[in-house]
C-alpha cells in the first residue's frame, strides 16, 4: 500500500472514529436515563477517558525531544547558521501578521452579530453583579499578586522576552516551556555548524534521533483511531450526561456561532489566500494533506500535542522540506496562536457587550494589540486561552469574573481554535520554504560527458 493510500486509509479512520465517539456520547447518556440507571454514566465513561488519556500522554511525551532535535536538524541542514537570519524574520513576520488579521476577523463579526445582546435578562444581571462584586473586593486583594499580574502591552512584551530564555533547561522541559528550548536549540546547532568534522558524530547522533522520533510518530498513528474515539467520548459524554451542555450552548449560541464563524473564515479564506498568495499551492489540496494533523488538533485540543503529527504530515504528505518543517513548525506551536487571539478578541467584546459597556475604536485597538501579543505567549495546552483571557479584559478595564459566562462551552471552542492554530503552523512552515536557500545537487548526480546520450547532441 503506497504512503498516500495509507493516508487515506488513516484519515478515514479517525473520521468514522470521530463519528462513532459524537454517537456514543449522545445516545449512551439517554439509554442509561431511559433504563433507570443515569446514575452509571461517569463510571462508563471513566474507562473510556483513560484510553483517551493514554493516546494524550503518548504524543506529549514525544514533543520534548522532538523539538530540541527537530529545530536542531533544521539549523543543521543550513550548513551556515547565517542563512537563518531571513527565514527566521519571515516565520516570525507570518505569524504575527496572520494572528492581527484573525484578530481583526474577529473584531469585524462580534460587532456585526452583537452576540452579547443576545443574553437575556437575568443572566446579564447576574453578570454585572458579579462585576460589582469583584470590583469591589479589588482593594483587599493582595497587592502583590496585582503587581505580578500584566496589565499592559509592555508588561507582555517584557514578559515574552523573558520567556525566551531559562536558567534551567530540565525546568524548562518538564513544565513544557518550548520557547526556551527553541531558543537553546537554534543557538547550540548554530555552534555545530561552525565546527565542522570536529563533531560529525555529534551531528549524525541528531539527525539520527530525529529520524527516529519520526517512526515513533508512525507507530503511535497507527492506534490514533482508538485513542481520538475515546478522547472525544469522553469528553462530548460527560458534558452532554451532565445536562448542561445543551442548555448552555442554547443560552450563548449566538457567541458561539460567532466564535466559529470567525475561525472557519481565517481557516477557509484568510490563511488559503496567503499560501495561495507567496506559494501558489492549492491551500485546499494542502489542507487535506495535513488533515490528519488537523483532525487529532481537534481531538487533542492541544497543538504541543499534536506537534509530532504536525512534523510528519507537513513532510511527507505536503511535500515541504524536512529543514523548514522542522524550524517553522516547533516554532509556530509555541508563538503561533491564530485561533486563539481571535477567541480572545471576541470573548472580550462579548463580555463587554452583556455588562452593557461600549467600547471604543480606541479600546478595541488596545484588544486587538493585547490579544494578538497575549496570545503569542499561550501555552499549547487545552484551554491556555482562558489564563490569557484575564490579560486582555484587564487591558481595557473589563472585570475577569466575565470569564464566567463563557467558561462552560470554552473546552468545545478549544478544539476548533487548536485546530486552527496547527493549520496555521503548517501552512507558515510551506510559505517560509522556499525562502530556504535549495540544497546543492549531489557531484554525483550530475550528468558526466561520457553519461550523456549521443542521439540528444
Amino acid at each position: 500500500m503506497s504512503d498516500k493510500q495509507q493516508h487515506r486509509r488513516l484519515t478515514l479512520q479517525i473520521v468514522l472514529a470521530i463519528i462513532a465517539a459524537l454517537a456514543v456520547a449522545i445516545l449512551l447518556p439517554n439509554v442509561l436515563r431511559w433504563t433507570g440507571h443515569a446514575d452509571w454514566t461517569p463510571s462508563v465513561f471513566i474507562p473510556i477517558s483513560i484510553g483517551g488519556e493514554i493516546f494524550l500522554r503518548l504524543l506529549r511525551m514525544l514533543v520534548v525531544p522532538l523539538v530540541v532535535t527537530s529545530v536542531m536538524s533544521g539549523v543543521l541542514g543550513l550548513g551556515d547558521i547565517r542563512k537563518l537570519g531571513r527565514p527566521g524574520f519571515v516565520a516570525v513576520a507570518y505569524y504575527i501578521t496572520t494572528t492581527f488579521m484573525a484578530v481583526i476577523v474577529g473584531l469585524v463579526l462580534v460587532n456585526l452579530i452583537n452576540p452579547g445582546l443576545s443574553i437575556d435578562k437575568a443572566e446579564r444581571d447576574k453578570a454585572q453583579q458579579a462585576a460589582i462584586e469583584e470590583a469591589a473586593a479589588a482593594p483587599t486583594t493582595d497587592n502583590k499578586a496585582a503587581d505580578d499580574k500584566p496589565k499592559t502591552a509592555g508588561d507582555i512584551v517584557r514578559n515574552l522576552v523573558l520567556m525566551l530564555f531559562s536558567d534551567n533547561l530540565l525546568e524548562s522541559a518538564t513544565h513544557g516551556d518550548l520557547l526556551p528550548l527553541i531558543v537553546f536549540a537554534i543557538v547550540f546547532a548554530g555552534v555545530l555548524t561552525t565546527m565542522g568534522d570536529s563533531v560529525s558524530g555529534l551531528t549524525r547522533l541528531i539527525r539520527q534521533t530525529n529520524e527516529a522520533l519520526m517512526h515513533l510518530i508512525m507507530l503511535i498513528m497507527r492506534v490514533a483511531p482508538l485513542g481520538i474515539f475515546c478522547l472525544v467520548a469522553a469528553k462530548f459524554g460527560t458534558a452532554i450526561a451532565a445536562g448542561e451542555f445543551q442548555a448552555t450552548l442554547l443560552k450563548i449560541g449566538a457567541y458561539f456561532i460567532t466564535v466559529v464563524l470567525g475561525l472557519s473564515i481565517h481557516a477557509l479564506i484568510t490563511l488559503p489566500a496567503v499560501l495561495w498568495l507567496f506559494t501558489r499551492r492549492n491551500p485546499y489540496r494542502f489542507m487535506l494533506q495535513i488533515s490528519d494533523a488537523l483532525l487529532t488538533a481537534f481531538s487533542t485540543a492541544s497543538s504541543s500535542a499534536t506537534l509530532p503529527v504536525t512534523i510528519e504530515r507537513t513532510i511527507d504528505n505536503a511535500g515541504v522540506s524536512r529543514k523548514s518543517v522542522d524550524f517553522v513548525v516547533p516554532l509556530g506551536s509555541t508563538i503561533n496562536m491564530d485561533g486563539t487571539a481571535l477567541y480572545e478578541a471576541v470573548a472580550a467584546i462579548f463580555i463587554a457587550q452583556v455588562l452593557g459597556r461600549d467600547l471604543s475604536l480606541a479600546q478595541q485597538i488596545v484588544v486587538a494589540v493585547t490579544a494578538t501579543l497575549a496570545a503569542i505567549g499561550a501555552a499549547g495546552i487545552p484551554e491556555a486561552g482562558l489564563v490569557t483571557m484575564q490579560i486582555v479584559l484587564t487591558s481595557v478595564g473589563l472585570p475577569t469574573s466575565g470569564i464566567s459566562t463563557i467558561i462552560s462551552i470554552d473546552w468545545l471552542l478549544d478544539r476548533f481554535r487548536t485546530t486552527v492554530n496547527v493549520l496555521g503552523d503548517a501552512m507558515g512552515a510551506a510559505i517560509v520554504d522556499k525562502y530556504f536557500d535549495p540544497d546543492p545537487v549531489p557531484l554525483a548526480t550530475l550528468p558526466t560527458v561520457d553519461s550523456v546520450d549521443p542521439a540528444e547532441s
